[in-house]
């Protein structure tokens, strides 16, 4: 019976194990390669250790590209996006739920249906109107099409469905308008799920690409990950020693944020999901 049951332990680490070195070899090996030069690259059998950790390839990617400039780009697009993102759907979730309106489990459809619409399906349309209200190369043609989170707004309103309403209730009685509920009860109770939602929210802003391609063609407005394909370009002959460095400073300030949201991601991610 004991070995029966060490089995299908030892298999669901085995598995485990496999899935987190699929996720993580990649990672390792970029942040190698951004250490090698062209040679080292291309040098077989693959060599994985970089014969000198001198960060060359950094200041290359750095001098090469403005960065600085592609990274207030991103941090902009990413803070404006991602905050009212979040203010958008708490707000939209909190109506669905707490606010007595017509029709609000249809809008509630509509919000689960917008979910199953792939985002390239709107891509033309959304360009076309940018284009007629002149915003392309400006920071609102980057923002404001992609502000409505329908994701956001689902996970908020499972989350909403679990509070207690006998504290919105009291808040209702002691004079509180849904204003002051919202942010003064729902928002403070409501921890986890927001963790989640932005965490999602800004890795989506920060790593988007095929949105500010289109809508973005001067460099001095471009996005890290839009930046990044000048120097794919540089020289005519790629150097994916300078790519994989300029990947490494795109991808650090996301890590950055998971691992300081990661504790509060999995229990906003569950909550409210078994909640109809």
């Amino acid at each position: 019976m004991c070995e029966r049951g060490r089995r299908p332990a030892v298999g669901g680490y085995a598995t485990m194990i496999i899935a987190v070195a699929v996720m993580v070899l990649p990672l390792v090996w970029m942040v190698l390669a951004s250490f090698k030069d062209m040679d080292e690259l291309y040098r077989l059998p693959i060599q994985w250790l970089p014969e000198s950790l001198a960060p060359a390839n950094y200041g290359t990617a750095t001098q090469t590209v403005p960065f600085g400039s592609f990274f207030v780009n991103s941090a902009i697009a990413t803070v404006l996006g991602a905050g009212l993102k979040m203010t958008l759907g708490l707000m939209t979730a909190y109506a669905l739920v707490f606010v007595d309106i017509p029709f609000r489990r249809f809008f509630f459809y509509v919000v689960v249906c917008a979910l199953l619409v792939p985002q390239q399906i709107v891509l033309i349309p959304n360009y076309a109107l940018a284009a007629e209200l002149g915003w392309l190369n400006t920071y609102q043609g980057l923002i404001v099409p992609g502000l409505a989170s329908a994701f956001g707004t689902f996970l908020f309103r499972q989350h909403f469905l679990t509070l207690p309403r006998s504290i919105l209730e009291a808040a209702e009685i002691d004079g509180a308008g849904h204003w002051r509920r919202l942010w003064r009860f729902v928002v403070p109770l409501s921890g986890p799920t927001i963790a989640a939602v932005g965490l999602v929210s800004i890795v989506t802003e920060w790593n988007d690409y095929l949105w500010p391609l289109l809508v973005i063609d001067r460099p001095e407005m471009m996005t890290l990950p839009v930046g990044l394909t000048l120097l794919m370009n540089f020289d005519g002959v790629p150097n994916w020693g300078v790519i994989m460095a300029g990947t490494v400073l795109v991808t650090v300030p996301v890590l950055a944020v998971f691992f300081l949201l990661q504790r509060r991601i999995v229990a906003g991610l569950v909550t409210g999901a078994v909640t109809g």
